[in-house]
């Protein structure tokens, strides 16, 4: 119940005139509805780059942050453990990168040729971790683009074309565990063998036998 504001008299709640006195009766205003809060550091596109990326996307989406989802990209210095203890060239294969799996397939490979030096592979595995971060970011920016000027008006099947071209391949895993047990015995046969082309230790002359003279 609601009172009248000149006569005093009780009106029911929804009422908007005193039944009494025809007074307009005072209209409580309706509760706001809350707007839901947006969180500043959203990007609109986010759902669409976790959907690329797949596993671990918080991880990956909290570094590409740093290099700017927006239309100004910008460099920023992070690393990625994966692709520096792991084989290279198998971390963008799992990431299907295949254009820089080739390049860290065969660049070692070429280099250590080259210079006869084999840490070079290390100084690549050092370049993976610094790079592979933005390489990825990159990758992603131009997937996702053009998935999404390719497919505008289908919402489900951009869904679907955004995991089939993203994601990971997980059988690239045990080809890697395949390679470490490969190099694991390859390192073990080595120690057993020994050194390669290692020098025996030459015979000694035999003893010559004493002949009585005649």
């Amino acid at each position: 119940m609601k009172p009248c504001a000149q006569c005093q008299q009780q009106n029911q709640d929804d009422a908007k005139f005193c039944h009494q006195c025809g007074n307009t009766l005072a209209v409580e205003p309706e509760t706001p509805i809350a707007s839901p809060i947006i969180d500043s550091d959203t990007h609109p596109d986010e759902h669409l780059w976790r959907q690329f990326v797949g596993p671990h996307a918080d991880r990956y989406l909290k570094h590409f942050k740093k290099f700017g989802l927006g239309d100004k990209p910008k460099f920023a210095l992070t690393w990625n453990w994966p692709a520096f203890l792991y084989v290279s060239f198998l971390w963008f294969l799992y990431r299907k990168m295949y254009v820089y799996a080739a390049v860290y397939a065969l660049g070692p490979m070429i280099s250590t040729y080259l210079t006869g030096d084999m840490t070079v592979g290390l100084i690549w595995s050092i370049m993976a971790g610094t790079t592979a971060n933005y390489v990825y970011y990159w990758h992603c920016r131009e997937k996702i683009g053009e998935i999404k000027t390719n497919i505008r008006t289908d919402p489900a099947k951009q869904d679907e074309v955004l995991k089939e071209s993203g994601g990971v391949q997980s059988y690239v895993i045990w080809i890697g565990v395949a390679l470490y047990i490969l190099f694991a015995a390859t390192m073990l046969k080595m120690l057993q063998d020994g050194p390669p082309g290692g020098e025996q230790s030459p015979e000694k002359p035999a003893k010559p036998t004493a002949t009585s003279s005649v």
